[in-house]
């Protein structure tokens, strides 16, 4: 059965364009192309799509608060289409947290070539998309007050020995802020990959800066993992742990893309399990494809210990599901349970210092 798509954008060049990709695919049916929300929403009752692409910025009613609407009346895939710029950034961050499943960065320059190369991606993200069963948008009762939890720079609380490394990908930017807000401040050092394009992870480490208990920033390259700190690969980059004397010491790389992503979990992981073995708890989150699972099974080799995300909870349940398949997850935790998994591991693991 074909997946029947909805494209829902202010602009006639992009509606083209992405219908030509729609009509291009064969297991794709393009059921409308509208210009602003309100045609939007009653094409959406008329054929029910199985996902939407949809525009941010529109006359009428913006996209933001289209979603919301639509998540809690008719909840249905959406895959955003998001500008690169930063305001495009925090506005896509909202609607991943409204539940958009995915985004699609819009080019600033050159739209018609740029989506057109984009093709096979935004393909590969709607089929992700329109498999996944979209749940209503609640509101969460979770809050974290920050700022005044962050334990100091030199704090030895949890000790600098252990690393916990996560990867992640589609589902991902709101599977790993649930994931640290269950944290306490004083864990040890925290590496992250979350499938990203540039611009998008400094106002993503920003955000998570805010919601939870953790010192959280985009790493520059250099800097030392301490505890009570999580670092974010930025867009563009691999993000590489390395030994230097006894500290654990990040490293950025323009390398070529692993499994077509630059950051790549893979590249991360593998490193950490060179540069930890086994003090590194690997963690592995939803996301399409299978970036990660290699780099889980070093850490588990080299002595560590790994988690993956259980199916039911995650969004897209691919990233996990290679690692397991490839006997590199020695823990398989729903979402809202990790946090505790992962604390308790810890504890039992002991704990080391460095400084």
């Amino acid at each position: 059965m074909s997946i029947k798509v909805l494209v829902v954008d202010d602009s006639a060049l992009v509606r083209s364009l992405l219908a030509e990709i729609i009509r291009n695919t064969p297991d794709m049916v393009l059921v409308g192309a509208a210009p602003d929300a309100y045609v939007a929403r009653d094409m959406v009752n008329e054929f029910a799509p199985d996902v939407i692409t949809l525009d941010i910025e529109m006359p009428r009613m913006d996209g933001l608060s289209f979603l919301e609407k639509l998540m809690g009346a008719r909840p249905t895939p959406v895959v955003m289409i998001s500008t690169l710029a930063e305001e495009g950034a925090e506005a896509t961050l909202r609607a991943l947290e409204l539940g958009a499943v995915d985004y699609i960065p819009k080019p600033k320059l050159g739209v018609s070539s740029g989506i057109r190369e984009y093709a096979d991606l935004i393909v590969e993200k709607l089929r992700a998309a329109a498999s996944v069963k979209v749940k209503p948008l609640v509101k969460s009762n979770r809050t974290v007050i920050a700022g005044t939890e962050k334990i100091p720079l030199t704090s030895k609380l949890m000790g600098t020995e252990k690393i916990i490394a996560i990867g992640a990908s589609t589902g991902g930017t709101e599977a790993i802020k649930d994931l640290l807000v269950q944290l306490p401040a004083a864990v040890p050092g925290i590496v992250m990959t979350q499938h990203m394009p540039p611009g998008f992870t400094r106002t993503y480490a920003e955000r998570l800066n805010r919601l939870t208990r953790l010192h959280v920033v985009e790493a520059k390259g250099g800097e030392r993992i301490l505890p009570g700190h999580a670092f974010l690969a930025p867009g563009g980059f691999h993000m590489l742990v390395e030994r230097s004397g006894a500290d654990y010491i990040l490293k950025l790389s323009e390398g070529e893309p692993v499994h077509r992503h630059r950051p790549a979990v893979d590249v991360m992981m593998q490193s950490a399990a060179v540069a930890g073995g086994k003090n590194v708890l690997g963690i592995l989150l939803t996301g399409m494809g299978k970036d990660g699972a290699k780099g889980m099974l070093d850490i588990r080799n080299s002595g560590g210990y790994t988690f993956a995300q259980d199916e039911a909870s995650c969004v897209v349940y691919g990233m996990p599901k290679e690692a397991v398949l490839c006997g590199a997850v020695d823990e398989t935790v729903e979402l809202d349970k990790m946090g505790a998994a992962l604390l308790e591991k810890i504890k039992a693991m002991g704990n080391g210092n460095h400084l």
